[in-house]
């Protein structure tokens, strides 16, 4: 496994691991990878909706010339603040970073006078940058707003929103690592369930675009294979790293014989130099991170990761056929929940016993994404069939 990437790079060149490549986590950089790879294509499928007229550019007014606001100062001062209070601190504690970076970005840690330094440099380059635009009188001018040039805002508040998500979901599961370690669970960079994730994420992102004026379900067309696409690649993020994604306890003489001709590690895994340490320690390792799984387990974000890319191929295949605004969008989420649900049946989860039952959150939430992808989507079908206007 990679933890971070300087095992790639070890693996590759054969050097030591370690030094500034362990700065790069494996699953933050495939994090990234997420919101870049997703941001182009929801790009290239708004435009193409907009072509077809499904998402028009809508005419703003706005007023030119005026002097910087007390709040857009203070926004400005804001970001100067936290990558002051964070960047110097990191700067000045290079080993703290290198062995976990995570936590400390999300953690309280910082240097005071580097962010009010970086409040005061950053505040006073949005006043001064205002002032060189001042027209004397102001202009109200109109201007078009396009959906696709407001991905970036899309992106960002979904990045913000989603962690968010994924952090209160991480607590909901474990409520005694909160009550045992609360401003280290909150504040720490592990512990996000990629549900939570995607239910922050739901919720924060209609009042965005309804707020632009646009028509939310075809944003919602546009964005499932994206969606379907991004789970996958921060599953390879997972699985490369070794972050806890994985199954139950597997044993390669339980392997059916029709399988047999697949490589032994896509039915036991041992997730050696995994990110989280768990399992028994390697012999002559050296390093932060030196455990391995011992028995193996089923990789199971392998599976999903073939799943959700099939998902992805499904759904782009779709995307120009299916008529309906919206019904794309509910197809991805029965499609993830009918996904998600069945692996979790060899997935390591944390399970519930209510009525006669044991089940996971997970299972729960994609029972409910199955039930409200199909409903849903049959809704909007029918309206369509009746002639009814999209509904929002």
């Amino acid at each position: 496994m990679y933890p971070d990437f300087s095992y790639f790079v070890a693996a590759v060149f054969g050097t030591e691991t370690g030094g500034a490549f362990s700065l790069i986590k494996t699953f933050g950089l495939f994090l990234a990878l997420v919101f870049v790879v997703g941001g182009f294509i929801l790009v290239g499928e708004m435009k193409r909706k907009e072509a077809e007229g499904l998402l028009p550019a809508k005419p703003i007014e706005r007023w030119v010339g005026k002097p910087a606001t007390i709040w857009e100062i203070l926004g400005n001062a804001l970001v100067g603040f936290l990558l002051g209070f964070k960047g110097v601190y990191a700067f000045m504690n290079g080993q703290e970073m290198i062995a976990d970076a995570a936590s400390v970005l999300l953690s309280m840690k910082g240097n005071w006078i580097g962010g009010l330094i970086g409040a005061a440099i950053f505040g006073y380059a949005r006043y001064w940058e205002k002032q060189r635009e001042i027209l004397d009188p102001p202009q109200l001018k109109t201007f078009q707003l396009r959906p696709y040039e407001q991905v970036g805002n899309l992106v960002i508040l979904a990045a913000i929103s989603g962690l968010i998500g994924a952090k209160l979901f991480t607590v909901i599961e474990t409520p005694k690592a909160l009550l045992a370690d609360p401003v280290g669970m909150l504040f720490s960079g592990s512990g996000l369930a990629v549900y939570g994730g995607l239910i922050g994420a739901f919720i924060a992102m209609p009042f965005f675009i309804r707020r632009m004026g646009f028509k939310m379900l075809h944003i919602m067309d546009a964005a499932a294979p994206v969606l379907a696409l991004g789970y996958g690649i921060g599953r390879m993020g997972c699985h490369l790293s070794g972050d806890g994604d994985w199954g139950i306890e597997s044993n390669l003489a339980d392997r059916p014989n029709w399988l047999s001709w697949l490589p032994d590690w896509t039915w036991t895994h041992h997730y050696p130099n995994n990110v989280l340490n768990e399992g028994v320690r390697i012999p002559d390792c050296a390093g932060l991170y030196c455990h391995q799984l011992e028995p193996g387990v089923y990789p199971t974000s392998v599976y999903e990761i073939i799943m959700t890319l099939t998902i992805f191929a499904i759904l782009w295949s779709l995307r120009k056929r299916i008529k309906v605004a919206g019904v794309l969008f509910f197809i991805y989420l029965f499609l993830n929940g009918f996904e998600r649900f069945w692996i979790e049946k060899i997935r390591v989860n944390p399970q519930y016993q209510r009525f006669g039952l044991e089940f996971s959150q997970a299972e729960v939430i994609a029972s409910i994404f199955m039930l409200v992808g199909l409903i849903v989507g049959l809704i909007l079908w029918r309206r369509h069939k009746a002639g009814k206007p999209v509904l929002f």
